[in-house]
């Protein structure tokens, strides 16, 4: 028996930041299930490499370039998208990058604190591109009546942690936008959700050596002694892109194994 209202085949998915790691597992997971996906990223080649995977399955992919953190980036992207495939019913806002460092050299440290292009950096990567998405995307939405945004948000949302104020602060902050355009196109029938994964290693980008460490080292720390597979966060976004989520909106959603529940 299956249920019509998990159902997302032909919906037409715009997912920014799915050249590679957990953008791409949501890009393949969307087209398992039947949804023509956008693919957008910075390079054409890491594009073009996600398009010809959802195509060896048979799926519909459109590879589309910018730089998702500029107005003019996003809205190149968004035009290019509505004038191949008409309309985009779901939006996946996935754009994030880190780096560790502290605010300012601690006593006793070599390492030099955090500058103002590292703290303007890691937030325009994080949080300024979801708000470029969903200003360029936004107003379609709104006109159709009808559409689903989801931001990926990170664990680190829920918990701050030293060295790591830029990306953890511009996390929460994809929480908090997340919850307040929620607020504002509810009225007119476009849900906003956020994913917040944990720990998701993309096999790709490292050896198998490091790979495997990671794996190792999920045992004790992560409550599921594992790392992620990277379309797990996928699958929730399916979920909630579908009528099954009709009346969720504003919500953040953990994939992340149980860490940012685990007791210190």
């Amino acid at each position: 028996m299956s249920l019509p209202e998990f159902d997302v085949s032909g919906q037409k998915v715009l997912v920014v930041g799915a050249g590679r790691g957990i953008g791409k597992g949501i890009a393949l997971a969307f087209a398992e299930a039947g949804a023509k996906v956008a693919i957008a990223s910075l390079t054409e080649a890491t594009v073009n490499n996600v398009a010809r995977e959802i195509r060896d399955i048979d799926g519909v992919a459109l590879p589309v370039t910018g730089d998702a953190t500029t107005s003019a980036g996003m809205d190149k992207i968004t035009a290019e998208v509505l004038a191949e495939f008409g309309n985009i019913d779901t939006l996946v806002t996935c754009v994030g990058d880190s780096i560790r460092k502290p605010v300012a050299k601690l006593p006793g440290s070599d390492e030099e604190g955090m500058t103002e292009d590292d703290w303007h950096s890691v937030v325009n990567i994080n949080l300024t591109e979801a708000f470029q998405a969903c200003r360029a995307v936004g107003p379609h939405l709104l006109e159709q009546g009808q559409g689903s945004v989801i931001n990926i948000s990170g664990w680190a949302s829920f918990r701050g942690r030293p060295g790591y104020s830029a990306y953890d602060a511009s996390k929460a902050g994809v929480m908090r936008f997340t919850e307040t355009v929620a607020q504002e196109w509810a009225p007119f029938g476009v849900r906003v959700n956020a994913v917040a994964p944990g720990s998701f290693p993309d096999p790709e980008q490292m050896s198998s050596e490091d790979y495997a460490e990671r794996q190792k080292s999920a045992k004790g720390r992560i409550p599921i002694p594992r790392m992620g597979n990277l379309k797990e966060p996928g699958y929730l976004c399916v979920f909630l892109a579908s009528p099954a989520a009709s009346y969720i909106t504003g919500q953040t959603w953990a994939v992340d194994g149980g860490i940012s529940i685990k007791a210190p």
